[in-house]
């Protein structure tokens, strides 16, 4: 099928026109799924309820945790403040007690003038304590020191404040994970040479500042620290914080702070391949994070409409903190959306990434001295970014030009292709053709891959030519064996070779030599196949498409020059603007196939069944043929 200029333009100006009147920033837009699940996991009490978030690449965490606790609390939610207390029983195991929200430093004040008060005037405030502070411990505490004074109490300090919450903060963020900061920690100080603790050395971790609340752990900083991941679901299990003792083995102190009572909705936030992991490695896991919240990194318009997506995108603005979008620049904001994601109908929700672009954009519109960001000065910062970015794959293409490298982009040659390949060098990935070559000769049918012979060949790419291997073994030796083999390489190719984007390419050389059939080398070509010749999806499609485009633009663009490509890849094209305007001006060319026969008769510009006929014919001639070798007839004199 032809591809037409049409079809490669996402609607993209059509989406710019339903630009709304105001807008309402959400960093949610899109997150239905990963919302609906954190609601469940926040409606459950328990300690075998906690959650997973799955958090792609660009997604700012602390502004969805912040958005999050607007829209959804945790239902059994009981935060207090904790206090630890002198007491008088044993001066290395000080009492803790909790106290409503903001009333930890109100306590002291009336505990301090409880002390100074005479025992025998202290009913009345012993029980305005009771009144004003209601929770068991504050009143277990008090009937210990109701007739106690200052001398009675170890140490010279008579309390500390470990947890005070000022305001009520739904979920806290751990996202620099060490012991002392999770867990918190229990120093030491020496005086006249005695080493011991003492309460004002207690300090606590975001887990106590947590307690009664929720907690997010980034969960690669947590399992990157030994022994962390086995305390937390101890504490999980057990819903008990026992604190450590404090100091290294060798200079330990006794000091043991009564256990704290933990009651708390933990939220990990890592990538899928750490939550799979856990789940394999890990057989609690399950039972203590049974909720998976999946955050989509792409907004599909197939799904959804497209007026949540200004809300984004003036979230973006918000947080990048730049020049107003103009409405000229919202299509190229949304085409460059959209080849982040890969997919015409599909929008990135890469925050970092548009922040970037749009930071960028700012910054030229500022220097024109504009008020906004027009569409020219994004396409600015695109042009830039391909010009940054191009140096390697300027090299490549010069290596080409200049006969180095050797790649046809006219004429007709009998078994030789270009594939198109992706190159990753330097942090730079860019599409190019590869040359492949295949010959036939006489022999049993085997193909014989010189890139897997050499070892630079890679298990997929492998698995790949076996499948051609079956292809042209199910088509021309389902009754007899082959009496011609082949071998095929990707030639000057120094470096392994892997995937299967390239199996198509190799088929289709293989059947031109086999054909003595003549390939069009104008046309490039990649695509995957299955055993019946079925053409299937392969990755970076737009970068394949350009790379090639701009070897022929550079070379001059003949009118014949082309791509062939898989038909599934149809819904990812999003190509350059120069390249969409050459297929438009007939100068350049995109074919989609689904199947093998239609790409070898592009190619070839040949029917196929007479293709696959001359084939048979050859074969046929072959197995019928003396096999006598031409050495040994000339032996004998025949």
């Amino acid at each position: 099928m032809h591809v037409t200029a049409d079809a490669l333009q996402p609607a993209i100006d059509n989406w710019a026109e339903q630009y709304p009147d105001t807008f309402s920033p959400s960093a949610l837009v899109g997150q239905n799924r990963a919302t609906s699940a954190l609601h469940q996991a926040l409606s459950i009490a328990g300690r075998y309820a906690h959650g997973f978030l799955v958090t792609p690449a660009g997604l700012r965490t602390y502004d969805v945790l912040q958005e999050l606790q607007q829209l959804h609390t945790w239902d059994f939610a009981e935060k207090y403040d904790w206090v630890y207390l002198a007491n008088p029983g044993s001066a290395s195991e000080p009492r803790c007690i909790n106290l409503p929200c903001g009333k930890a430093s109100a306590f002291l004040t009336d505990l301090w003038t409880l002390f100074e008060t005479p025992v025998a005037n202290r009913q009345e405030l012993l029980t305005a304590l009771r009144d004003n502070y209601p929770t068991e411990r504050v009143h277990d505490y008090l009937a210990t020191v109701a007739e106690k004074n200052f001398e009675d109490l170890p140490g010279s300090e008579m309390a500390t404040i470990i947890v005070q919450h000022e305001e009520n903060q739904a979920v806290t963020l751990c996202d620099r994970v060490t012991e002392t900061n999770l867990f918190g920690s229990i120093r030491l100080q020496s005086v006249e040479g005695t080493i011991s603790s003492d309460l004002h050395l207690i300090e606590a971790g975001a887990l106590l500042k947590a307690n009664g609340g929720v907690l997010a752990i980034d969960a690669e900083e947590l399992l990157s620290q030994p022994g962390l991941w086995r305390k937390l679901k101890y504490i999980l299990r057990t819903s008990q914080f026992h604190w450590p003792q404090p100091g290294e083995a060798n200079i330990a102190a006794f000091y043991r702070p009564e256990p704290v009572p933990v009651h708390i909705k933990v939220l990990l936030l890592g990538e899928r391949d750490i939550y799979g992991q856990l789940r394999e490695l890990d057989r609690d896991f399950d039972n203590l994070f049974p909720y998976l919240a999946d955050f989509s990194g792409h907004y599909p318009l197939s799904q959804f409409p497209l007026a949540p997506y200004f809300d984004y995108l003036a979230y973006v603005q918000r947080e990048a903190a730049v020049l107003p979008l103009n409405r000229n620049a919202y299509p190229l904001v949304f085409k460059f959306a959209s080849r982040l994601s890969d997919y015409q109908t599909e929008l990135s929700l890469d925050t970092i990434a548009l922040m970037q672009l749009l930071r960028e954009s700012s910054a030229i519109a500022a220097a024109h001295g504009c008020n906004d960001i027009q569409g020219e000065h994004v396409q600015q910062v695109l042009q830039q970014r391909k010009y940054r970015d191009g140096y390697i794959a300027d090299l490549s293409r010069r290596s080409i030009l200049e006969g180095q490298v050797y790649i046809a982009t006219d004429g007709q040659v009998v078994g030789q292709v270009n594939g198109l390949t992706v190159v990753t060098a330097g942090g730079s990935e860019f599409g190019e053709p590869s040359r492949i070559t295949a010959t036939v000769h006489y022999g049993d049918g085997d193909i014989i891959d010189i890139d897997r012979k050499s070892e630079l060949s890679g298990n997929i790419h492998t698995k790949g030519v076996m499948i051609l291997s079956a292809y042209i073994a199910n088509v021309f030796a389902r009754s007899e064996a082959m009496s011609l083999s082949a071998t095929i390489v990707f030639e000057q190719s120094y470096h392994e070779v892997d995937g299967d984007s390239a199996s198509l390419a190799e088929l289709c050389c293989l059947l031109s030599a086999l054909a003595e059939a003549p390939i069009e080398q104008g046309l490039a070509i990649t695509g995957a196949v299955d055993q019946f010749g079925r053409v299937q999806a392969i990755g970076a499609v737009n970068e394949k498409i350009e790379g090639y485009f701009s070897l022929c633009q550079a070379r001059g663009l003949t009118g014949h020059q082309g791509v062939i490509i898989p038909a599934a890849n149809l819904s990812q094209l999003n190509l350059e603007p120069e390249v969409i305007e050459a297929v438009k001006a007939g100068q350049y060319h995109i074919y989609a196939v689904n199947h093998v026969t239609e790409a070898l008769e592009l190619l070839t510009q040949s029917d196929q069944k007479k293709l696959y006929a001359r084939i048979e014919q050859r074969l046929d001639e072959l197995q019928h043929t003396d096999r006598v070798p031409n050495w040994w007839r000339r032996l004998l004199g025949r």
